[in-house]
């Protein structure tokens, strides 16, 4: 029998993150948003959750639970649907986290994972969009070329999440030798690494972002994370989709008692066909998008071959559907939805913002 129910404690999860999102992500996020900052109060309050702490194995602090995908694209889409800005915020160093528990050898975990399992959120970014936006193995410009017992690693990154504030930096890069593409772990204080603020973005603008630039800087062996460079991209793409369906949910959820309550020519304009007719379509996709999600991360989470193939396929129909939910939802209000004291047209601009970037998060 297949069952897409969710078990006790992803429910919970789910439960918790939806009324944290509603209650205080939510009213706060058209200020953020213009004020283009994430209040560190709001990281804090989300870290208290525990939901990168609680994957981290026990020898090193951490919770114990079994690191899950599924898990994580249920709690993504619940941040999601309160603001997309502020959830990724909070998840951001999930994507560090998640490469060490996965790839990382036994003294990077032991020297790393347990920064992560307190209580005091700290900052880390995986490093891994380029200058042409979007990753391709084949044409990754950062290189690592080795230099005695160790690495040294040049080019640029950008869109780094957090990366005005992270203490760490896991960045992606071309191994000059073998042409495979790999992972360093970069300290902030590295000789050669330069963080400057990032040109902004047309979504997601209070997510901190930050241009990375990598000039000749020298690394020790133990830098480098055997890493699987194509899962950690599935990873965030998956991650950055299953946010994405949590915009869409909110923009529909938004626009059906509005459509219940605006009246025009004597009656609510819900119950105009065509109104009708794109409700339930915006209602449809969301579902159909959260179980492609979902698919693709139960591939993820069990190593399934298909797994590559599912993102790209999640990844393209949230891509398409996600936009124009947000943008259906905002023709139902018409002109109103250009106001913007009122959060459509912020949320249009970050699902379209979600679904051109590999991912500023992960699953």
């Amino acid at each position: 029998m297949i069952s897409f129910a969710l078990d006790e404690e992803q429910t919970m999860i789910r439960d918790s993150l939806q009324g944290f999102a509603r209650d205080v992500l939510a009213p706060g996020a058209r200020a953020i948003d213009e004020a283009g900052v994430v209040p560190d109060d709001i990281i804090r309050q989300g870290w208290d959750f525990g939901l990168i702490a609680a994957a981290i194995p026990e020898a090193y602090g951490g919770g114990g639970m079994a690191r899950s995908s599924i898990t994580n694209a249920v709690a993504l889409e619940a941040l999601g649907g309160g603001c997309a800005s502020q959830g990724a915020a909070i998840m951001a160093p999930g994507q560090f986290v998640g490469a060490l528990i996965d790839f990382g050898s036994e003294e990077q975990k032991a020297e790393y994972l347990p920064r992560f399992a307190g209580s005091v959120p700290v900052a880390a970014s995986l490093a891994l969009q380029e200058s042409q936006f979007g990753f391709a193995a084949e044409s990754e410009r950062t290189t690592a070329l080795r230099s005695g017992n160790g690495w040294v690693v040049s080019g640029e990154k950008r869109l780094v999440p957090l990366g005005d504030r992270a203490e760490v930096f896991l960045v992606m890069a071309r191994d000059v030798d073998t042409g495979e593409t790999a992972a360093f772990i970069v300290p902030r204080e590295a000789a050669g690494l330069t963080v400057s603020a990032e040109s902004g973005s047309m979504g997601l603008k209070p997510l901190p972002q930050a241009r990375v630039t990598l000039a000749d800087v020298e690394l020790p062996g133990s830098a480098k994370v055997a890493v699987d460079a194509q899962k950690l991209v599935n990873q965030a793409r998956v991650g950055a989709a299953a946010l994405a369906v949590g915009v869409s949910r909110q923009a529909t959820d938004f626009a059906i008692p509005y459509a219940k309550e605006r009246v025009a020519f004597g009656e609510p304009i819900g119950k105009k066909q065509s109104i009708a007719f794109m409700l339930a379509d915006m209602h449809i996709e969301c579902e159909a998008m959260r179980w492609m999600v979902w698919k693709a991360a139960s591939l993820l989470e069990h190593d399934d071959p298909g797994a590559a193939k599912a993102s790209v396929l999640a990844q393209d129909y949230v891509r398409r559907k996600a936009v124009k939910i947000a943008d259906d939802a905002l023709q139902i209000f018409g002109g109103h939805g250009f106001i913007r004291e009122l959060p459509l047209e912020m949320w249009l601009r970050n699902a379209r913002t979600l679904t051109v970037l590999d991912g500023p998060v992960s699953v």
